[in-house]
């Protein structure tokens, strides 16, 4: 029988993360080879894998890396079973570890078959983690984005985003930051309303007045108030025409209301604001540029981003569950 010492055994733990006594057992097994032990635990992580493969692994760790000359970042989650793995300090560590080497990769596919160390892959390493945690340890999302200026930010390690600028400018590790923290708060799909598909938006407004006119009739009959059903979702669909018929129809609210002619002007800007914030719920909810900023709702993203003199050239966002 081989003599294991605890050398040995704390050895393989720091190259495997595995706890004391499966280290020694391991070691026990594969009578103190070290490369062997290794494949214990990794066969162990394999029946553990095996037996969990069809749990939801919903919790975990959202982590970005950015490289040394801030050109190219990435986002990642490191999904388990429970919160109580998920906030553990040694899980958090891996995940940010394999962030660091999932910079040098362009899909999540390709970097799972890439070298965790000389002994194992990325994909092997998951499935030792497996064994070791007992839980289904698995990268879930994984996103990638180049530019002349990469920022990130990560809230409470569960939402990673990233931000492309189009140029390196002052200021910009703070710009690509907070524009890195609205894709993460308000989970933008495009950049703005000019990237919607005309058939996208005339389905999306034909659902969406169809679930206000329905909504609408159960307020009604709770005696409660009743929504606005707006007539159009996005600016896409507010022409000149459209704009100047519901400055008209302003105006003739406000005669209606017996407002005298010489103040209309202090009251039609903020009408037709109303009007455009009123039409443009599919803008707000999912281009970035056309969204409220979170730090001052009072501006868009986009009218934060001018002040700077430069532009979103991209963003990506991870996140668990």
């Amino acid at each position: 029988m081989a003599n294991i010492t605890a050398a040995d055994v704390n050895k393989l733990r720091q190259a495997t993360g595995a706890g004391m006594m499966d280290c020694k057992k391991a070691l026990v097994e594969a009578e103190g080879d070290f490369d062997k032990a290794i494949e214990v635990l990794r066969k162990k992580g394999q029946k553990v894998a095996a037996n969990r493969s069809d749990r939801e692994s919903t919790e975990g760790a959202a982590v970005a890396f950015i490289n040394a000359d801030n050109t190219r970042g990435v986002v990642i989650t490191l999904n388990c079973e429970t919160d109580f793995v998920g906030k553990n300090e040694a899980f958090v560590a891996l995940a940010k570890e394999l962030a660091e080497k999932a910079i040098n990769f362009s899909s999540k596919e390709e970097f799972l078959a890439s070298q965790y160390n000389d002994s194992m892959t990325v994909t092997d390493k998951l499935i030792e983690q497996t064994g070791v945690i007992g839980e289904k340890i698995e990268i879930g999302g994984f996103e990638v984005l180049e530019g002349a200026f990469v920022g990130s930010y990560v809230h409470g390690n569960k939402i990673a985003a990233l931000t492309a600028l189009s140029s390196k400018i002052d200021n910009a590790d703070a710009l690509a930051k907070d524009v890195s923290m609205q894709v993460a708060s308000m989970g933008a799909e495009t950049l703005s309303y000019k990237d919607f598909d005309p058939a996208f938006v005339a389905s999306e407004t034909e659902a969406r007045i169809a679930a206000i006119v329905k909504e609408n009739e159960e307020l009604s009959r709770l005696g409660k108030t009743l929504k606005n059903v707006p007539q159009y979702i996005s600016y896409a669909q507010i022409t000149d025409e459209v704009l100047k018929q519901a400055e008209e129809n302003a105006k003739a609210e406000l005669k209606a209301e017996g407002k005298p002619e010489q103040i209309w002007d202090k009251i039609l800007p903020g009408k037709i604001a109303r009007f455009i914030s009123d039409n443009t719920t599919l803008d707000q909810e999912k281009a970035l540029l056309d969204q409220n900023f979170i730090k001052d709702d009072s501006k868009k993203v986009g009218d934060y981003v001018k002040g700077y003199n430069v532009e979103i050239a991209g963003f990506k966002r991870v996140t668990l569950g």
